[in-house]
């Protein structure tokens, strides 16, 4: 056995929605150190600009901008990328949002925003790029990983109604679709990340002190964590792992 060659993405190609800050760039990161080539998409195209430049420095980093919570913007994100490439070795559906208020206060845009793009987007941008993903699947696998949360495996005490029932419909969208796409040589498999410092978790961010305490690990996730996590799914050594969710939280998770 060669072990040498088991973390390696050399070669590949990765596209990471949500890629310009947060859990998407340390991802990013990480597969630029292993050898792939990464193109990042977000909303915000001067950040994801930025973000691409800034990357650019480890290896070939592209920024895609665009909007993946509609059909439409997927779709559109699937004919920049192909302007560059012929087919993906890596998709990785990072792109997400929150949404927090009080039960009886709940807002439907609340709902929408936050299904849309947590739980409809990863499944229609799949769909569109799987003829590339198949394309890709010839001596190695082709590999999708959706990034969940481990508010969608257990219960948070925050009122965040439509993220963690997005992140748990995820969860179980990742067991359906690893079945379908296993015969094409696609696995698919999922990330349940904890607290890392994030736009998105602003806890983890400015009071990193007191959400330590609660975390057996006794502290926050750093990028290394996160993009180990996705390298091992994403390479050789994550090749057995399908449908399965990574909880990559420190053990917070078994505290509640």
């Amino acid at each position: 056995m060669d072990t040498r060659q088991l973390f390696s993405l050399q070669g590949r190609s990765a596209l990471i929605t949500g890629g310009s800050r947060g859990i998407g760039r340390m991802i990013a990161e990480g597969f630029l150190a292993q050898g792939a080539r990464v193109y990042i998409s977000a909303r915000k195209a001067a950040a994801c600009d930025q973000t691409a430049k800034e990357l650019s420095a480890l290896g070939t980093c592209i920024s895609l901008p665009g909007d993946v919570s509609t059909v439409e913007g997927a779709h559109a994100l699937v004919a920049a990328y192909a302007k560059h490439e012929d087919s993906l070795d890596i998709l990785v559906n990072n792109a997400g949002a929150a949404w927090g208020a009080p039960y009886a206060e709940f807002p439907e845009s609340g709902w929408d925003k936050v299904v849309d793009l947590n739980l409809k987007a990863p499944f229609f941008l799949t769909q569109a790029l799987t003829p590339m993903l198949k394309k890709a699947a010839t001596d190695h696998l082709a590999k999708v990983i959706h990034i969940a949360s481990i508010d969608g495996l257990s219960v948070n005490p925050q009122e965040t109604y439509s993220y963690a029932a997005s992140k748990a419909g995820l969860v179980h969208l990742t067991r359906r679709m690893a079945l379908h796409l296993a015969p094409e040589r696609i696995a698919v498999s999922a990330i349940a990340p904890g607290a890392f410092a994030s736009d998105m978790n602003k806890d983890a961010r400015d009071h990193g002190d007191e959400v330590k305490a609660r975390i057996p690990a006794g502290r926050i996730g750093t990028p290394e964590d996160m993009a180990g996590a996705a390298i091992y799914l994403a390479s050789r050594a994550g090749d057995y792992v399908m449908g399965a969710t990574l909880v990559v939280d420190g053990g917070v998770m078994y505290t509640r």
